[in-house]
């Protein structure tokens, strides 16, 4: 809002200093620092007001040490998170863009099914929550929302040059999205031709082309591949959605440990997002040019910033926890700027840390209901699952746990990031 504010003051009066805004560092600066004040100033109201009306978390007895002691501390502490993302976003973004939107929707949408989630728990004091297939309901129906608003938006394009009488290959479509479909530029001497177009195509790291176009997947289907290409695509979208929001709330189960790595990855994902939003960068790099991905990287620096500013409360001793409201919204918040940034092949590397806790989980599971059957008694590969738990059983801290699993997810976004040259 306050974008078109001041382009408002800047063409109608030429106020001095109007003009920053139209600066995209300043507005992630500025929403970092925003949301940094939020979270840290909003979530001591929110934590004594969590206190009085004693919403604490239930504790299930694991025979872990400590865990009695977290009984009764605050709960649903993801709306401190939710509102140090969504205020600084409305405030500095340009709201009318079709990602920012896409992604007001994402936070909204799932930190409304975690709030379901936790309200059951908490005031109706039913310890099993909101029901898995309701949740999993959620999650698909969020998925329909990004994959069709990115397949079928004409907002939602990718750039390419033409070079000569070089035409587009079959599965893309040249479209006007709002902007000049044909844009040509001198670039030493040379004239360079830029058409937006649309198509199902995503990086893929390690290769030296860096694309990968969904319609390959079914082109045994000949002519046919194109029509249905849109089904792949929102299937893969779901599925992705569904996977990295219930890895984060598995991950959320020690003090800051998935505010930490959701963290990183924010920062990881808002690199992605300005190098590819940005034509220089994109040039240099040699990836994708995303007309108007730049305004993202303003939301992803609310939601870095509410990270670090909930870690303030959430860091060992937590004094509060963010619920599912908090980590159902976290990891649909990730999947989805994967998507729309085109990265959502290098999920299992930048989140490394929400995949192997998942792994963890599925594989303890398979393993005993298989022992099971096999020899009558159930065997387990883990201590206990979560993974964060097995090193809890193993005698180490969950404060030295949660920040080698940062570290472990520095790592892994570093290793990202490098993906960009690594072809």
């Amino acid at each position: 809002m306050l974008y078109y504010l001041f382009n408002y003051l800047k063409t109608e009066f030429n106020l001095s200093g109007t003009g920053i805004f139209q600066y995209i560092t300043f507005r992630v600066s500025m929403s970092v620092i925003l949301s940094l004040v939020i979270s840290m100033l909003l979530g001591k109201r929110i934590v004594r007001f969590l206190e009085r009306k004693q919403i604490g978390e239930t504790i299930r007895d694991l025979g872990l040490e400590g865990e009695q002691a977290k009984k009764g501390t605050p709960t649903m502490g993801g709306l401190i998170i939710l509102a140090a993302i969504l205020i600084p976003t409305l405030l500095f973004t340009r709201v009318l863009n079709i990602y920012i939107i896409l992604m007001i929707i994402c936070t909204v949408w799932l930190g409304l099914i975690g709030f379901l989630d936790d309200y059951i728990k908490v005031f109706r004091k039913n310890k099993a929550g909101l029901a898995g297939k309701f949740k999993i309901m959620g999650q698909v129906g969020l998925g329909l929302i990004v994959g069709c608003t990115l397949y079928f938006s004409p907002e939602v394009v990718v750039q390419r040059e033409l070079v000569g009488s070089e035409k587009l290959p079959a599965y893309e479509t040249m479209v006007n999205s709002g902007n000049a479909t044909n844009a040509t530029s001198d670039i030493e001497g040379i004239q360079h031709r830029f058409v937006n177009v649309k198509t199902p195509i995503t990086t893929i790291p390690f290769v030296k082309s860096h694309e990968f176009n969904y319609a390959r997947l079914i082109s045994w289907m000949g002519d046919h591949a194109k029509r249905y290409t849109w089904l792949l695509y929102i299937a893969v979208v779901i599925f992705i959605i569904t996977a990295v929001s219930n890895g984060a709330n598995i991950t959320d189960g020690l003090d800051g440990l998935a505010t930490g790595v959701s963290a990183v990855i924010g920062v990881c994902l808002g690199i992605f997002a300005y190098v590819s939003g940005n034509i220089k960068f994109a040039e240099y790099l040699n990836i994708m040019h995303i007309p108007n991905l730049g305004e993202v990287t303003i939301f992803i620096g609310a939601f870095v910033g509410a990270c670090i500013g909930f870690l303030w409360y959430n860091a060992y001793p937590a004094q509060v926890f963010m619920g599912d409201t908090g980590s159902l919204a976290l990891g649909g918040i990730i999947a989805s700027l994967a998507i729309i940034v085109r990265k959502e092949l290098l999920i299992p590397i930048f989140c490394g840390v929400f995949l192997i806790e998942s792994l963890s989980v599925m594989m303890q599971v398979s393993y005993f209901k298989y022992t099971k059957r096999k020899y009558g008694e159930g065997r387990r590969i883990f201590r206990m699952s979560p993974l964060h738990h097995h090193y809890q059983k193993l005698g180490y801290h969950e404060s030295k746990i949660a920040v080698r699993f940062w570290i472990v997810a520095i790592i892994c976004s570093v290793f990202a990031i490098a993906t960009l040259k690594m072809r």
